[in-house]
C-alpha cells in the first residue's frame, strides 16, 4: 500500500491530466465541455455585423438601430467574411410566431441547406427539431430555455472543427459532433431530416448568416450584442 501511494505521489502531473481527460472521453462528457463552458465575457470581441452594416452582403434588407439589427423583408444578412472555429455570442427576442435562425459556415449563400442553422423561433416549426437553440432538422436541444415573447434571450455558439455547443440563457441545451451524420438525409436517431449533404461532410469554415422574415406569420426577430472571437 506504501509504495502504491509513493508512485502515485511521484507521477508526474502531466500524466495526470491525461488520465483525466481519458477517463472523461471514456464516459462522453469531455467535447461538450471543452467547447462550451458557460456564456462568455465578450468585452473586446469583434462586431460580427458592423454598425454601419458595411461588411455584409446585401445590406439593404436589413436595418441597424441603435444597435439592435431587424430585417425588412425575407433575405438573409450574410457576412463577407468567412469563419471556421469560433465562439459567436448574441442576444435575440422574438414577437408572437417569429421564426428566424443563424446559419453557420454556409459553402453556398444562395442555398439554404448548405449551411447549419441554430433555431431562433418564438416556440417550433414543423420539422421535428425546429425548436429554438435546436441544430435545425438534426439535434434538439435539452431544455427549453426561451424567455418570454418581448425579452431578450442570450445565445452562445461555438465551432470547433465537427463540434458544435449551444449555451442558451446560461445553459448548454444542444451539443453535436457533425462526424456522428455519416448519411445525408438521416440523422442518428434515425429520424429523417432535409439535407442532402451528410453533416459530417459540411463546411468546416463560410459566411455566418442571419435569417430574415420567415413563416407565414413573416413576424420579426431583433438582435444585438452579436460578437465573435476567432478559435485556433
Amino acid at each position: 500500500m506504501k509504495r502504491s501511494l509513493s508512485v502515485l505521489l511521484v507521477f508526474p502531473a502531466s500524466c495526470v491530466w491525461v488520465l483525466v481527460i481519458a477517463v472523461l472521453f471514456l464516459f462522453g462528457g469531455i467535447s461538450s465541455q471543452i467547447i462550451a463552458a458557460g456564456q462568455p465575457d465578450t468585452t473586446g470581441w469583434k462586431d460580427l455585423i458592423a454598425p454601419g452594416l458595411s461588411n455584409v452582403v446585401e445590406p439593404g434588407h436589413w436595418v441597424m438601430k441603435d444597435g439592435i439589427l431587424v430585417a425588412k423583408d425575407h433575405d438573409t444578412l450574410w457576412t463577407k467574411d468567412s469563419y471556421g472555429n469560433f465562439i459567436l455570442d448574441l442576444e435575440f427576442k422574438v414577437a408572437k410566431e417569429s421564426n428566424s435562425g443563424v446559419f453557420l459556415r454556409s459553402s453556398d449563400i444562395k442555398k439554404t441547406l448548405a449551411a447549419l442553422e441554430i433555431q431562433v423561433h418564438e416556440s417550433a416549426d414543423g420539422s421535428k427539431y425546429g425548436m429554438v437553440g435546436a441544430l435545425y432538422d438534426a439535434k434538439p436541444t435539452t431544455k427549453n430555455m426561451a424567455k418570454p415573447v418581448g425579452e431578450w434571450n442570450h445565445l452562445t455558439i461555438t465551432c470547433r472543427d465537427s463540434l458544435i455547443s449551444v449555451v442558451f440563457n446560461g445553459e448548454e441545451v444542444m451539443a453535436a459532433d457533425l462526424n456522428d451524420w455519416p448519411e445525408a438525409k438521416k440523422n442518428p436517431d434515425g429520424t429523417p431530416n432535409k439535407f442532402p449533404v451528410a453533416l459530417k461532410d459540411f463546411a468546416r469554415s463560410g459566411p455566418i448568416g442571419i435569417q430574415g422574415l420567415h413563416g407565414k406569420a413573416q413576424a420579426p426577430v431583433w438582435y444585438r450584442n452579436i460578437k465573435i472571437k476567432p478559435l485556433d
